[in-house]
């Protein structure tokens, strides 16, 4: 299938892909571009999620690229990250749930499980028989989940037994897994485990009222004596260090997803400058329009830059916790300007749905928080530079 560039890639990165990883793209992009896109702005309004994303994104191949066990083909970290762009720029909310599914849930598993934990959950997540959700954040437990998880985890002969609460949990209405994170009573260490949400005792219930990624199905996760086997705690999560290394590769994901969002309140801000008439010309031929749109298109640029580089860092095993926390709060401040700009490009238009723009300017919000608020990733990076930790 032939590739074209995007036109907001204004200096050609996605032209240093393999030809095999730009085929990819571009049957991502029709299949998104044909099926997902004319129904998200729908579901978006309704807050509902489109079931048939989880068969598509299945059946294209998109879950599971990174993984020995389940990816189609050797590709880089930079491929997975315009992957993310082309998903985000259609919809926010469908780049999110496959960064929970796919980055978050079978991350932490390719991450800490086991040779075994894996050949038994990776192909059956990567096919879409079984969805997935990652539980770490709390109702009283966000930025300081390091020291602050008040989940338990219990030991008991060959079982574990799990009580807690979690809040924000993406895909967990529906998701058949959770991974969830627990303090474990002996050691006061947090361990992850594999957690069927049809276990006894295990209940998620959909967070109402969203203003931002309205599609994604955020909840309430409550655990009342949940009882598994020891065969579902991953094998190689037994501190927040390992927690730490599933999000330090999926805080870049966000930063792609950042730009991606980005693009489409972009994209949409060209094509609506070169439609709407005003004073008997385009709005596009005004000085102050084209004005907005340098600027964002500069803030795309650098971005990408930026997250090219770190997935560059990915591959060849230099990527530190800094690297990518720079990249997430970088972009997606840079988003919260752009989305801002290419809304006021639309005048009174832009608060409504069918012009797309609204839907990009309030999902940037939930971007703009999860995986590491801004203050957050710049104290990550501010430690790195000074060799203080300033964060209490």
């Amino acid at each position: 299938m032939s590739f074209t560039p995007l036109a907001s890639d204004f200096y050609g990165f996605e032209t240093t892909l393999t030809e095999q990883e730009r085929d990819f793209l571009a049957r991502l992009r029709t299949w998104l571009d044909t099926d997902i896109k004319p129904i998200v702005n729908d579901h978006w309004n309704r807050a509902e999620f489109p079931r048939q994303l989880i068969k598509g994104i299945a059946d294209i191949g998109a879950a599971g690229l990174a993984w020995e066990e389940t990816r189609p083909f050797e590709n880089s970290a930079a491929f997975r990250g315009w992957v993310a762009v082309e998903l985000a720029r259609v919809d926010a909310s469908v780049a999110t749930y496959l960064g929970v599914h796919n980055g978050l849930a079978m991350g932490a598993i390719a991450a800490c499980g086991s040779a075994e934990q894996r050949a038994e959950w990776l192909p059956k997540m990567a096919a879409g028989n079984v969805v997935g959700a990652f539980g770490l954040t709390e109702p009283l437990s966000g930025s300081d989940s390091a020291q602050g998880l008040r989940t338990t985890a219990r030991r008991d002969g060959d079982t574990w037994v799990i009580n807690g609460e979690k809040r924000w949990i993406g895909n967990a209405t529906f998701s058949d897994v959770t991974i969830i994170w627990a303090k474990d009573v002996d050691d006061n260490q947090v361990k992850g485990f594999i957690v069927p949400t049809s276990t006894p005792g295990y209940s998620a219930t959909k967070i109402e009222n969203k203003q931002s990624l309205r599609i994604v199905q955020n909840a309430d996760i409550v655990l009342e004596d949940v009882r598994i086997p020891h065969s579902l705690k991953l094998e190689n999560a037994n501190s927040f260090r390992d927690t730490a290394r599933v999000l330090r590769a999926t805080r870049a994901d966000v930063a792609w997803g950042a730009v991606g969002t980005s693009i489409g309140a972009y994209e949409a801000a060209v094509a609506y400058a070169g439609e709407r008439v005003q004073f008997g010309k385009t709005i596009g031929s005004h000085q102050l329009v084209q004005d907005l749109l340098a600027k964002s298109l500069g803030n795309i640029t650098a971005s990408l830059a930026l997250c090219m580089r770190v997935s560059d860092m990915q591959d060849d095993g230099t990527q530190k916790d800094e690297h990518s926390a720079l990249a997430k709060a970088f972009a997606t401040s840079r988003m919260r300007e752009t989305v801002a700009w290419c809304r006021e490009i639309f005048g009174g238009n832009g608060i409504v749905t069918e012009y797309d723009v609204i839907r990009f300017f309030m999902d940037a919000e939930a971007l703009y928080s999860y995986e590491g608020t801004r203050e957050m990733n710049t104290l990550i990076v501010g430690r790195a530079i000074t060799g203080t930790a300033a964060f209490v």
